[in-house]
């Protein structure tokens, strides 16, 4: 049987030769996570059926990034809950706050999520790892707690659709624009528990960072996980970080039924999603009349050291807009340090930025950027629902960090071939 690259990550894991589409299995997982939010609610089922210890110490990251730095006595007691479980199972990968980054750009940057992997993780952004050529769903906090438990998950083996880029990128559009784009065309749940294979000439010249933002945002396509094949890009990445040995799976096309979606990537200029659905994309050439309150520059989707270095080419001497506020939140420790030796924070706070530790707070309304009452902000985060980051009646604008930080300089959403 010819299996898709998904399905034979998914192969590996289970004490079967092959597996496929609409199957059940048993699989175990390489490493699994959880956050401030959603490792409480495992920590707690996993006490509560009396299980004494974790399935291995080494495989298991609990990241406080969501509510952090803790904003209330809920979120404080919240990260207590995590800080007592990695001591009392002495875990070697519990985060803390000064040393923490948002997991999802953290977890590869410390080489814990690898090639050829099978991860869950209790957050839906886990299929972020897909870039890496490792099959990675998110999973509900109980999930996680039979994790902790056993080391395994129980899956449905998905579909997969193939997506093939082709062509070059325009100057100022990235891998956020690519995703967008494909979210556009299909709709949120045009790949709905499906796997998102993404290939092609066009994704094998792009650098992690935008690979890690195209399947960041996968599950708002609908769908179980994106994923990569592993190349000589990936390789140079894991190289020098990989905790442990690995093995990345390669296939020769995969079943030759796989749907099958082609795209000009020379064609895809930036893009920005309007409220209230991350399919609701047009090119910001159409967006370019709306004002306005607020920019927010990073997360795990564009909160890395080229989306920062982008925005940073934009802002150099510039000022943000009088009526603006911008907001930049570079996804770890690491980033932000890079970004300091590089002069990037200089160049954000004489622009007139506020810069943030790591933290997911603006994202999902969390923190550290809500919005008031009929205010829109344009991020670049990875969604935009009604709410998503404030008052019911404000507005989120999706785009690429190019696009954030013209935008910010002009007060509307703005190409930034405007400024060049």
């Amino acid at each position: 049987m010819v299996m898709t690259l998904a399905e034979k990550i998914i192969a590996v894991h289970t004490e079967r030769a092959e597996v496929r589409a609409g199957e059940f299995v048993y699989a175990g997982v390489d490493f699994c996570l959880g956050n401030d939010i959603t490792a409480p609610i495992a920590i707690k089922e996993f006490e509560g059926a009396g299980i004494d210890n974790v399935f291995d110490r080494k495989r298991i990251a609990l990241v406080p990034d969501h509510f952090t730095p803790n904003k209330d006595i809920a979120s404080a007691e919240q990260v207590k809950v995590l800080r007592r479980f990695a001591e009392r199972h002495r875990l070697e990968y519990f985060f803390e706050i000064g040393r923490m980054g948002i997991e999802h750009a953290l977890l590869p940057e410390m080489g814990l999520v690898l090639p050829g992997d099978l991860v869950a993780g209790a957050d839906s952004h886990t299929c972020t790892y897909g870039a890496l050529g490792a099959f990675a769903v998110g999973v509900g906090s109980t999930d996680l707690a039979a994790c902790f438990a056993t080391g395994k998950v129980w899956l449905k083996v998905p579909e997969t659709i193939r997506f093939v880029f082709d062509g070059k990128l325009p100057q100022w559009s990235s891998g956020k624009d690519i995703i967008l784009h494909v979210i556009g065309d299909i709709g949120v749940d045009g790949a709905l528990y499906k796997v998102m294979e993404f290939t092609g000439p066009t994704i094998s010249s792009l650098p992690m960072d935008d690979r890690f933002a195209i399947c960041n945002m996968a599950i708002e396509a609908g769908a179980k996980t994106g994923i990569m094949a592993t190349d000589d890009t990936t390789e140079d990445y894991v190289r020098d970080r990989a905790k442990r040995d690995y093995r990345p799976y390669h296939v020769n096309g995969g079943p030759g039924d796989v749907e099958t979606r082609s795209y000009d990537a020379s064609k895809i200029s930036p893009q920005v999603a309007l409220p209230g659905l991350p399919s609701n994309v047009r090119p910001v050439e159409e967006a370019s009349d709306i004002k306005i309150d607020q920019v927010v520059i990073g997360s795990c989707t564009n909160g890395r050291i080229s989306d920062l270095r982008i925005a940073a080419r934009i802002l150099q001497g510039r000022q943000v807009h009088p009526s603006v506020r911008l907001l930049v939140f570079p996804a770890t420790q690491e980033t932000y340090l890079m970004a300091v030796r590089e002069g990037l924070m200089e160049v954000f706070v004489s622009a007139g930025a506020a810069v943030s530790t790591p933290t997911c707070g603006p994202c999902l309304g969390g923190h550290a950027g809500i919005l008031a009452e009929g205010e829109r902000c344009l991020a670049t985060t990875n969604r935009n629902f009604p709410g998503r980051m404030g008052h019911l009646k404000s507005e989120v604008f999706l785009c690429g960090p190019a696009v954030a930080a013209a935008s910010a300089v002009t007060g509307r959403i703005t190409h930034p071939e405007e400024l060049a």
